[in-house]
């Protein structure tokens, strides 16, 4: 046997073995750790044609796995390899052709609409030919250069002689596979976040939001609490936007998180925050302090937009889980909203292209509590390499 089907061979027992209940980056790192015969060249084959054949989601499958993976393999790679060569030539000539060239010669084999059978729970505005497109293309690493080593990490984009674009002040796109520790004092220098969600928080970027917050008095530190932290990549944002005139507060259900959290927020210069651990879903949760005058809260989420980079969720999602999702961010909401201030603004975030996930619940917020939108966006991601978000700001009303 051809270390070729070697490769297919050991991928499929590998992708047999997964059982989805953690990133699949994460067990193919474990399970290589526990398979030490493999070099680096072949952990990159097996690595990209698990990803690949994850990436046709729900399509194709009345193939042999060892067709779709091929399959697989044609669509999602742009350059001409001796893998594709010794088993499917007539594929290999043609890999470098625009990704709607490929899927037209494949028709009989594969539809672009199977990948994502989810399209009737799909948010307004969102393009489904050109989203499940996406979902066949691996997104690009952003960064963000925090706003007191500018001159600093421009020096060192420079030097590096590294293929990026600047997009904005502050975003640099790299290529996926950019070692980004070898350059930079990760969240010091800058933050590994997506672009969308860099943009998340830019309404706060105007000076009379942020006068509001604080009385028209900057030396008033803004109240905030980030209340579904996770990597707490809001926060530092958060902080830099403001730049430090803010006393953050940080909350989640997981110990470990909160841990990591320390650490992060060590690196980033973040001295003086308060933390607590609570599952802020449960009707007895009660937060110290009590109020505060902005709430950010990035929801809990079926991930959806971050499908690209995960295509593994996509394969083991049971549509079930949407309306789960939203029954939960519906308990989160109603618990995290009691505790803004009159007057204050609540920030609801998700990573989801559903609806249920993003302009319903905008809607349940509206109906339920005492506010006012002040601002709705579905950001796309999938038309630029990123992923897609959802957000949506409100404010609570003031009473005589």
């Amino acid at each position: 046997m051809s270390r070729f089907y070697s490769y297919i061979n050991t991928s499929l027992t590998v992708i047999e073995s997964f059982n989805g209940e953690k990133p699949f980056a994460i067990f193919i790192k474990q399970y290589f750790s526990a398979n030490k015969k493999y070099g680096a060249k072949d952990r990159r084959q097996i690595t990209n044609l698990c990803f690949n054949f994850f990436r046709l989601g729900f399509a194709s499958t009345g193939l042999k796995k060892s067709e779709k993976m091929l399959l697989a393999f044609f669509l999602c790679e742009n350059v001409p390899s001796e893998f594709l060569k010794r088993l499917k030539p007539e594929w290999n000539k043609l890999i470098s052709e625009p990704l709607h060239k490929k899927i037209s010669l494949v028709k009989e084999e594969f539809s672009l609409s199977d990948i994502f059978p989810f399209n009737d729970e799909l948010s307004a505005g969102i393009e489904p030919g050109i989203f499940f497109e996406s979902l066949l293309v691996q997104p690009n690493l952003f960064l963000r250069i925090r706003p007191q080593t500018k001159i600093t990490a421009f020096k060192k984009l420079e030097k590096s002689k590294l293929c990026y674009q600047l997009i904005g002040e502050d975003c640099v796109q790299l290529p996926a596979s950019t070692n980004v520790e070898d350059l930079f004092i990760v969240d010091k220098e800058v933050v590994i976040q997506d672009y969308n969600s860099q943009q998340v928080l830019n309404f706060f970027k105007n000076n009379d939001i942020q006068n509001k917050l604080t009385n028209g008095k900057l030396k008033l530190p803004v109240t905030a609490w980030d209340c579904c932290a996770a990597s707490g990549g809001k926060s530092i944002l958060l902080n830099d936007i403001f730049q430090r005139k803010i006393e953050i507060t940080i909350s989640d259900i997981r110990p470990g998180i909160i841990l990591n959290l320390h650490q992060r927020f060590k690196k980033a210069g973040i001295k003086e925050y308060k933390y607590f651990i609570a599952d802020i879903s449960q009707p007895d949760f009660k937060p110290e302090p009590s109020s505060f005058n902005l709430v950010i809260c990035d929801a809990p989420c079926t991930g959806s937009g971050t499908w690209g980079r995960t295509p593994e969720q996509l394969c083991y999602f049971k549509k079930t889980s949407i309306t789960e999702y939203s029954e939960l961010q519906r308990r989160i909401v109603s618990r995290a909203f009691h505790h803004l201030q009159a007057g204050g603004i609540f920030v609801y975030i998700t990573c989801s292209v559903f609806k249920k996930e993003n302009e319903l619940i905008a809607g349940f917020i509206l109906e339920k509590f005492d506010c006012k939108l002040l601002y709705q966006q579905l950001l796309k991601g999938y038309d630029k390499k990123a992923d897609t978000m959802f957000v949506a700001i409100f404010e609570k009303k003031l009473y005589a």
